[in-house]
């Protein structure tokens, strides 16, 4: 073995170097693109349930809501227009990720951050200033765009940064970071609803320019990662970028490793053909399941709508826009739990368990809304019953926090080779877009037809989704992005998609004990 590396038990090499604080700071910058995505995500539910947006934009949902007692509780606010106004965000971020692939491949992936934040932040002011639908949507479209280019840099950039074995704790921190902005948007929306005159909702909706300021201002001082410098022909920056995140000049067998990925990289002229080859067959299935998926366990359901959704079952505005905090706060704090365990325990075993809690929650819920409205929408919440409904929304949401929503971004950005890897990390994106504008679009609609049932809906999806990983997605923790090839080959299913001469990563053997890859 060259450079006295270490092959570990998954057959990934263990490449000197630590966690430098150069390293750390840079994550923690990176991380922030995901504050515009969840700052969107908690916005848009809280605004539109305040009376005053729904009056000067949807009238026809502020009069059935606020005069017309005939209309089935589940049903006050099912509006497509309403519901343009949140989806439309995701079909524009679905269009902008392809673009960014190119970005991020040609220019770096910095340079993609940084667009991103830039175009979020005309889309803020446009909302903010809003004088109509039109004006409103068209912001919003723009967000999408900025959504769209930060979500597909940002995981990569992070997996590129880190090493092997704190790849999980530091690419998590981009789903920290998107809870953060999700619970600092529940809490805005909470004071701005008080605002006296009817104009909180502006003030909410403008508020998104400080976290897209952020990313903006931050992508200029982020550096590059090594995988990008030498994809970009700059392999002496590459080595001195490489020696510096690692805090030792040790790097030499690092550094070759990533030089004859980038080699292999370079025979590759269309990355969206060479991804559908048969050797690829396991990460593409990967990168459109699991983000299909994640948007299939129903929590854009709670985030997007959540004040929507607790109005609905019977809560005052102020209790519903506090439930939503509640459930933010839930969400953030849970989300250390795999920041903390993703690289010891493992992205499988928290994957199972976070499913498994998330199917009884939405069992429960169910079961508790049905018990009190049944499917005609009549009746009322007591506060010791909706308290009883919160908690167990929140315990979902926990689950959530732990399992799908931060490896739902980790897996598809460290599975992919150098080659197809902005590809890749594209249709990851515009998956878990297309599927959140479908789920987003589709909500309200939903629940006024299927009634309590919708929970039972995803809870089945989400029994689904668990059996599927416990079959189908090997361990991922601690191997080298670059060798990952090797945990495929092991896999009972996946391995008969490889032949030998796909392999290509440097003097590693072929020493892969099958045992721990289920571990």
């Amino acid at each position: 073995m060259a450079g006295g590396a270490i092959v570990n038990t998954r057959g990934g090499k263990d490449y000197p170097g630590k966690l430098t604080l150069f390293v750390f700071l840079t994550c923690v910058v990176a991380a922030t693109g995901g504050l515009i995505f969840g700052y969107d995500i908690g916005i848009s539910g809280g605004v539109t349930s305040m009376d005053s947006f729904l009056e000067k934009f949807f009238p026809e949902v502020y009069r059935k809501e606020k005069l017309d007692k005939s209309t089935n509780q589940y049903c006050k606010f099912d509006s497509q227009l309403l519901t343009t106004f949140t989806s439309s965000l995701y079909l524009a971020a679905l269009i902008a990720s392809f673009f960014a692939s190119t970005v991020t491949r040609t220019f770096g992936r910095k340079w993609s951050m940084f667009g991103g934040g830039l175009v979020f932040l005309i889309g803020a002011a446009l909302n903010g200033a809003a004088k109509n639908v039109l004006m409103l949507i068209l912001g919003r479209i723009l967000l999408g765009v900025g959504v769209g280019f930060a979500n597909q840099s940002v995981p990569v950039y992070l997996s590129e940064m880190a090493p092997a074995r704190l790849r999980g704790m530091l690419n998590i921190g981009f789903q920290l970071m998107i809870t953060i902005g999700i619970l600092a948007a529940n809490l805005i929306n909470y004071g701005t609803a008080k605002i006296e005159g009817g104009w909180g909702w502006r003030v909410s909706l403008a508020l998104a320019a400080v976290p897209a300021g952020i990313i903006s201002l931050g992508a200029l001082f982020l550096p590059d990662t090594p995988n990008s410098l030498i994809e970009r022909g700059h392999p002496e920056e590459a080595k001195h970028m490489l020696r510096r995140i690692r805090g030792t000049d040790d790097v030499d067998e690092e550094y070759d490793d990533l030089v004859a990925a980038s080699q292999e990289s370079n025979r590759v002229k269309h990355p969206w053909a060479n991804i559908v080859k048969r050797k690829y067959r396991p990460q593409l299935t990967m990168t459109i399941l699991i983000p299909f998926f994640q948007q299939l366990t129903g929590i854009n359901v709670i985030m997007f709508y959540a004040p929507v959704l607790f109005k609905t079952i019977g809560f005052g505005n102020d209790a519903s826009l506090m439930s939503a905090v509640i459930t933010g706060l839930v969400n953030v704090f849970a989300t250390f739990v795999s920041i903390f365990t993703a690289d010891k325990l493992g992205r499988r075993k928290l994957f199972l368990q976070g499913g498994s809690q998330m199917i009884v929650c939405q069992i429960i819920v169910g079961t508790l809304i049905a018990i009190k409205y049944g499917t005609s929408g009549e009746g009322h919440f007591s506060k010791a019953y909706a308290a009883f409904v919160v908690l167990f929304i929140c315990v979902y949401v926990a689950g959530f926090a732990w399992s799908w929503g931060p490896l739902g971004w980790l897996v598809p950005s460290e599975i992919f080779p150098l080659e197809i890897r902005s590809a890749g990390q594209s249709i990851n994106v515009s998956v878990n877009m297309l599927f959140t504008f479908v789920i987003a679009q589709a909500f309200l609609a939903m629940l006024c037809h299927m009634k309590f049932g919708l929970f039972y809906f995803f809870g089945g999806w989400v029994l689904i989704m668990t059996i599927f990983i416990a079959l189908f997605l090997p361990e991922t923790k601690n191997v080298p992005i670059e060798e990952m090839i090797l945990v495929w080959k092991a896999h009972w299913f996946w391995g008969k998609f490889i032949a030998d001469d796909d392999i290509h990563v440097g003097n590693v053997e072929m020493g892969i004990d099958r045992s721990k890859i289920y571990a």
